[in-house]
């Protein structure tokens, strides 16, 4: 395994961070993994040197940080892992369970606390913005929470670039807490990022830790098309996932992908992948799993360089395309 820098900060995380959303209990989604099925993946991800994992409360409901949590004290050692968990999304349709007001954020946290089963949260992350409540009040809330010692380091996860440099300047105004990173949708199919947010991290010194960084299976070339159902349980009843990738999808993409898999020797995974680790702004993507061959695939793509060749044929095909990922 390789380490890096976790944006401007002095944390040392895994180049590849492992996501949590796929564990925890399959009442709340059919491809979702029960604890037993998902302890093994804790185990493996930790023999080989991953010490970065990424949940969120509305995960499972909260089964995914419980599970998470048992699963790294048992595994790790916590001093040595970097523990993420995002709040934003409702865990019920009952008042305040949701947003990013100063009470949920406050009382997220501690629940989220409660359910991990440690002291601190390293990265706490808003899962998305809230267009409710005013930024300042959600800063406050987090710096609250850092200043407290709930919270060592705080994070984005999708937005408008202006609506993270709003909250980087309103942070810098009043001395809070600043975000160290930004937890966005970024792939080979999927480039938009590059425009602004991007730039706008590279200047801030923020992190990168894209999510979907093999965009729903198709760059690992599991699907034959974006209507392909069957590919798994989670293409077949993912419907976030069906309106980020629809009939636009570039193929042209996809089959340049398989070409410098097919070159190299390699699984299409770990080419993505190995594009997504060469970008210089990007710390870890966050790669899902549950069969343990996906797990390995990944891990093998922290070891794979590719070439300034290859990564221009990834790179030509690439379109201009619509704002996808944000809600």
């Amino acid at each position: 395994m390789r380490y890096t820098s976790l944006g401007s900060t002095g944390m040392t995380v895994s180049r590849l961070c492992l996501g949590c959303m796929s564990y925890g209990a399959s009442a709340w989604r059919p491809w979702v993994l029960d604890e037993a099925d998902a302890r093994p993946f804790f185990r493996r991800a930790m023999e080989a040197g991953i010490n970065f994992f990424d949940t969120a409360d509305m995960y499972s409901l909260g089964v995914s940080e419980e599970v998470t949590g048992r699963a790294l004290r048992e595994y790790g050692r916590l001093e040595e892992l970097v523990i993420a968990t995002k709040v934003f999304f409702p865990l019920s349709d009952r008042p305040n369970m949701g947003g990013l007001s100063r009470k949920h954020i406050v009382q997220g946290c501690e629940a989220s606390l409660r359910r991990l089963g440690v002291d601190t949260i390293d990265l706490y992350q808003i899962h998305r913005f809230d267009p409710v409540v005013p930024i300042e009040e959600t800063l406050a809330a987090l710096d609250h929470l850092v200043h407290s010692g709930k919270v060592r380091y705080i994070g984005a996860s999708s937005g408008y670039a202006w609506q993270f440099a709003q909250a980087l300047s309103a942070s810098e105004r009043h001395g809070w807490a600043r975000f160290v990173t930004m937890q966005n949708h970024y792939n080979l199919l999927y480039r938009e990022e590059e425009r602004e947010m991007i730039p706008l991290c590279a200047q801030a010194g923020v992190g990168l830790m894209p999510w979907s960084p093999l965009a729903r299976g198709l760059l690992a070339g599991t699907r034959s098309s974006v209507h392909d159902r069957a590919a798994s349980t989670r293409a077949a009843t993912d419907s976030y996932g069906h309106g980020l990738y629809d009939e636009q999808v570039n193929w042209d993409i996809v089959d340049a992908v398989r070409r410098v898999a097919t070159e190299r020797g390699v699984p299409m995974a770990q080419v993505a992948l190995a594009w997504l680790l060469s970008r210089p702004q990007v710390a870890a993507p966050i790669v899902g799993a549950t069969r343990l061959s996906q797990l390995e695939e990944a891990l093998g793509a922290v070891e794979l360089s590719l070439s300034a060749d290859e990564i221009a044929a990834l790179e030509a095909p690439y379109r201009v395309q619509p704002v996808r990922g944000i809600v």
